[in-house]
């Protein structure tokens, strides 16, 4: 089978929405994308917190939390699809190895991103991941349609770091990505068009 040249894999990336994205789930999102082939895409968005912290959380799925340091954690709106779903992002807690949890999709860069309630469970007696991003929901793109909104200059790309997700405060995310980049948010027209 034939590649094209002009396949990207964005796995372990920051989508940043371009100033312009009028899509509300979207607009000044960053997206850590955890999965990207030819069929489709999968992401988490990590800047879009809900009104619930994982304590609250963890009560309506009636577990204890026993992590002090995750009590007021927020749970973020990942995106549109499945949002009744919970879906945390953590460190990989077996370098190299299989993953200790059940559903859990393993991403380049040292992280996995675990579907399963065990992880919870781990959690909820205080031992689990030392690092945890979870949300509500997902982003997803079906076959070309992400590579057709990059092209059309509604994202902009970058490789990702783990710190602007799990050590940088939220309304810093957005810049924090973007200077990964070299850009500032005022350096970006809301205009669709070529930088």
């Amino acid at each position: 089978m034939a590649t094209d040249s002009a396949s990207i894999n964005l796995t372990h990336h920051f989508l940043i929405a371009m100033p312009g994205m009028d899509d509300e789930a979207f607009a000044k999102s960053v997206v850590y994308m955890c999965e990207h082939s030819d069929r489709g895409a999968l992401g988490l968005i990590i800047n879009k917190p809900s009104d619930i912290n994982l304590k609250n959380l963890f009560d309506k799925v009636e577990l204890p939390l026993r992590r002090d340091d995750l009590s007021q954690a927020l749970v973020f709106q990942g995106g549109p699809v499945q949002t009744e779903r919970g879906f945390v992002l953590h460190e990989s807690m077996m370098p190299g190895n299989e993953s200790v949890y059940a559903s859990t999709m393993t991403i380049p860069g040292g992280l996995e991103m675990t579907t399963s309630k065990d992880v919870l469970e781990a959690l909820s007696t205080g031992a689990g991941p030392r690092k945890v991003f979870v949300s509500l929901g997902y982003s997803a793109w079906g076959e070309g349609q992400l590579e057709s909104e990059i092209s059309d200059n509604s994202w902009l790309t970058v490789a990702a770091d783990v710190d602007v997700i799990f050590d940088t405060p939220v309304e810093q995310r957005y810049d924090k990505a973007l200077m990964l980049l070299g850009l500032q948010s005022w350096m970006l027209s809301p205009e669709a068009g070529h930088a």
